[in-house]
């Protein structure tokens, strides 16, 4: 019997995949070619409002939310709220919370359970409790080729560079430059690239690899 569970939960992973192709799959603004979100998902609303490139993966228990509802009405200039860029792949447990805009490069990785929202409870009217004030929004950016660690946490009015590494556990609020490492809470710049090298040095030399995976060696 625990065989044949263990067959029915692989089966239902393979069928329970949603591609762009799919029923499920047509209820986001864009869904490119290759991009596939992966069985169980995560609770997810407002899928209209949310554009995935091709050739993305979204891992097991991925949770994409937008609206802090789903009837909240939205009228977003550019018909989209989230928008994950191509050949990005989002870690199990993930969640992409939004209301206003986050937008995720190409080429961008996180590890599990990395939470992303533009919008924060507010507190400014102590003689209200906190969950019954509007909460505040502010854009998010999270540029391409960049690596989110197990556990980030990404703030509303984050401006995340390009080819940024964010260290796990870590929490971004601000800008971070182009090619850079960040790490801590709140997280500031740990190392940078300067002139071609890293400061302070990597303590295990990187060896260069080919950009795309087709042209990785055998």
């Amino acid at each position: 019997m625990a065989e044949a569970a263990h067959r029915a939960w692989d089966l239902a992973g393979r069928l329970g995949t949603i591609g762009p192709g799919s029923r499920r799959g047509r209820r986001f603004g864009a869904m490119g070619f290759g991009s596939a979100i992966a069985f169980p998902r995560g609770p997810s609303f407002g899928e209209r409002w949310v554009r995935i490139g091709e050739g993305t993966l979204l891992g097991p228990s991925v949770s994409i939310a937008v609206g802090l509802g789903p009837d909240e009405p939205l009228e977003p200039p550019d018909g989209w709220v989230v928008n994950v860029g191509d050949r990005c792949n989002i870690g199990r447990g993930s969640s992409i919370v939004a209301r206003h805009r986050i937008e995720i490069g190409d080429d961008v990785t996180t590890g599990p359970n990395v939470y992303i929202t533009d919008h924060n409870h507010s507190y400014a009217d102590p003689g209200r409790p906190i969950g019954g004030q509007w909460p505040t929004v502010a854009p998010v950016r999270i540029g391409s080729g960049s690596w989110l660690a197990v556990g980030a946490v990404v703030l509303p009015g984050a401006d995340i560079g390009r080819n940024v590494v964010v260290g796990a556990g870590s929490v971004v609020g601000g800008f971070v430059p182009d090619h850079s490492v960040v790490a801590g809470v709140p997280a500031r710049v740990v190392r940078s690239l300067v002139a071609g090298a890293w400061e302070p040095p990597l303590r295990i030399p990187c060896t260069p690899q080919p950009a795309r995976p087709d042209d990785w060696p055998a």
